[in-house]
């Protein structure tokens, strides 16, 4: 009986192993599909296509305001098909479709995606979903305007940084969000200052700024 039994015992221990095998390739591939929905969602996903929401990194200093005497440069990428302009000595990562200049925690991120003319009701729609991975986001409500004559919607939101790991501080930051389009394409740009930072005529020239190639 024993010199029966013995050969089964590892025939079981093959096959389970085989299933678990099978098992854990299909989870580690399930895991690794990208999401795409944090970035938006509802009405509004198509025109805001990897647009997240800015936030402030509270290891870093928040700047003071950008002064009266500042020098702006033009960034131009004929590829994307824009213009804007940004102050000189600011870090630049990223390019054509998304673009951030930064100078510690003042941030400004330009993204170009593809949909219709944004509404009121699309824009909202976006940051609604943006809540649902960022719970530190709020939002007033969506509201329209004219940039350079071209119809644009303006909201502004507000996020929270990951805690400071010394201090535990987080940094609220505020940021004023436009879209707008032309054609087939979107743009979302997101204009970002730590609370306490008066940046508001420096982020209006810069918007005002702003042209499609």
């Amino acid at each position: 009986m024993l010199s029966i039994q013995k050969p089964v015992l590892p025939c079981v221990l093959l096959s389970a192993m085989f299933v678990v095998a099978c098992g854990s390739s299909s989870n580690s591939a399930s895991n690794g599909a990208p999401s795409g929905s944090a970035a938006g969602g509802g009405a509004g996903s198509k025109q805001s296509a990897g647009a997240g929401a800015l936030s402030a990194d509270a290891r870093s200093a928040a700047t003071g305001d950008i002064p009266d005497n500042q020098v702006f440069l033009v960034f131009t990428d004929k590829g994307a098909g824009y213009s804007i302009k940004y102050p000189e000595g600011w870090t630049q990562s990223g390019a054509g479709r998304s673009v951030t200049f930064r100078d510690k925690n003042n941030l400004v991120h330009v993204q170009i995606g593809s949909g219709t003319v944004p509404t009121p009701s699309t824009v909202a729609a976006q940051l609604r979903a943006l809540e649902r991975t960022n719970h530190t986001l709020s939002f007033r409500s969506p509201q329209t305007m004219k940039i350079a004559s071209s119809h644009a919607v303006k909201v502004v939101y507000t996020t929270d940084s990951a805690p400071n790991p010394v201090t535990g501080k987080r940094v609220k930051l505020v940021v004023d969000r436009y879209e707008l389009s032309r054609g087939a394409h979107v743009v979302t740009v997101d204009l970002g200052t730590p609370v306490g930072v008066d940046n508001v005529d420096a982020y209006r020239m810069m918007i005002e700024s702003f042209r499609w190639r």
